[in-house]
């Protein structure tokens, strides 16, 4: 069994079959519900997403088992991604940060590499030639004509010289930034890009 057929994988009790299997019903949610305890459990059974039922009774899974954190060798090896909010105000979500951050294989060109998309709705109107990123070691800043317009604290610590950006027109006339942020600890998980939108933004 490969990682990706275990990660598509739902994990239930083996007393749970017919409606309550196809619907999915997770191993988690019945303990919750159901006056069993944990050593009436005495075997599992593995669902696909495709419903195939798979038996791993032999492989003597435990609901502490289930409830044990992926080995950071696993986690290392995931791609993530996600959205983040580009404005200051806690209350407005705009999605204007899209990441990706590049699974920790060292057979991959992307090791170690965080790649960064903005759309941030105030720079609007703003030639992409008049637009510039700056990078530390751990905040980026946007700059338009010169003066910088926004800025971010980075969830992790990059390398500044490995660092790149491309910088062009995107939909109504908001610019697209594609960054590509190298980070200092290449298997540390950030789990995003954005930590908190600096207060010198005037966006």
């Amino acid at each position: 069994m490969n990682k990706r057929t275990f990660f598509q994988l739902l994990a239930i009790p083996s007393f749970l079959t017919g409606q309550d299997a196809a619907k999915g019903v997770s191993a988690f949610g019945c303990m919750k519900t159901l006056p069993l305890s944990l050593k009436q459990i005495t075997s599992w059974t593995l669902y696909s997403k495709n419903n195939e039922v798979m038996d791993v009774s032999d492989l003597n899974l435990t609901m502490d088992d289930l409830n044990k954190p992926l080995p950071q060798s696993i986690l290392a090896t995931i791609e993530r991604s996600g959205y983040q909010s580009t404005s200051r105000i806690p209350d407005v979500n705009d999605n204007g940060c899209y990441w990706i951050e590049n699974s920790n294989d060292d057979n991959s060109n992307d090791f170690g590499v965080i790649d960064v998309t903005l759309a941030i709705p105030g720079l609007r109107g703003q030639p992409p030639e008049a637009l510039s990123v700056l990078f530390s070691t751990s905040t980026i800043s946007v700059t338009a004509f010169g003066r910088v317009v926004w800025s971010c604290i980075q969830k992790g610590y990059s390398k500044p010289e490995e660092c790149s950006f491309m910088i062009h027109e995107g939909k109504d006339m908001v610019p697209i930034i594609q960054l590509s942020v190298q980070k200092e600890k290449v298997d540390e998980i950030w789990g995003g890009f954005i930590l908190q939108v600096g207060e010198d933004s005037i966006l």
